[in-house]
């Protein structure tokens, strides 16, 4: 996977995370907390500090082994947040899972769906991939409207999927085949042709505990 090459469209543009990038990620992380703690990935064993230099050198390590992708997501040239795929299965799966965080003065922009459609066209693409999937907190408006804006599918439930915010938190699990998305799925979203319901979760689902 060497050599990926930046993805842009308007303000918005990926790339892979580098080791310098550690001051300023760290710095958006620290300000950011209170916006950012109710989405984060916890520690079950008990809080670890944020290390991000640590986090960088590990994520990098995981994309050499061709287990993820690393990206910074900027705006304007400048830092906004992070997107990584994660858990890259090769063979009979072809798939991965999409996790993001943007800076709360960046909110509101579009940069995460522009984000999230740029790395899903990149893995279906340059990683031959097959599936992409994102798992979002039922409370998490923000992140819902990211899989309805791009036509993501709902698939299901899953409940205490993942530890955030100190406990096992229940998740609604979204993805996308190369099947649906022929013609890219930034094209299909700025083209206006992605499907409106695709990403409705039905009464059943909607009430977690």
């Amino acid at each position: 996977m060497d050599g990926l090459a930046p993805r842009q469209h308007g303000p918005v543009s990926i790339r892979l995370v580098r080791q310098r990038d550690a001051r300023v990620l760290q710095q958006e992380l620290v300000s950011n907390r209170s916006w950012l703690r109710p989405w984060e990935a916890t520690n079950p064993g008990g809080p670890a500090p944020i290390d991000t230099r640590t986090s960088i050198r590990r994520l990098l390590q995981h994309y050499r082994d061709g287990a993820g992708v690393p990206f910074v997501m900027e705006y304007d040239g400048e830092v906004a947040g992070q997107l990584n795929v994660w858990g890259i299965a090769r063979g009979s799966l072809s798939s991965a899972t999409i996790g993001y965080w943007v800076s709360e003065r960046f909110a509101g922009r579009g940069i995460t769906p522009t984000a999230v459609a740029l790395a899903t066209d990149l893995c279906f693409t340059e990683l031959q991939l097959h599936r992409m999937e994102i798992c979002i907190r039922p409370e998490n408006a923000a992140s819902l409207r990211v899989v309805q804006k791009l036509g993501f599918r709902y698939e299901g439930l899953r409940r205490r999927y993942i530890h955030i915010d100190g406990d096992w938190r229940d998740h609604y699990a979204f993805a996308l085949t190369t099947e649906d998305v022929p013609e890219g799925v930034l094209h299909r979203w700025v083209s206006g042709h992605a499907p409106r319901h695709a990403a409705d979760i039905p009464p059943s689902d909607r009430m977690v505990g």
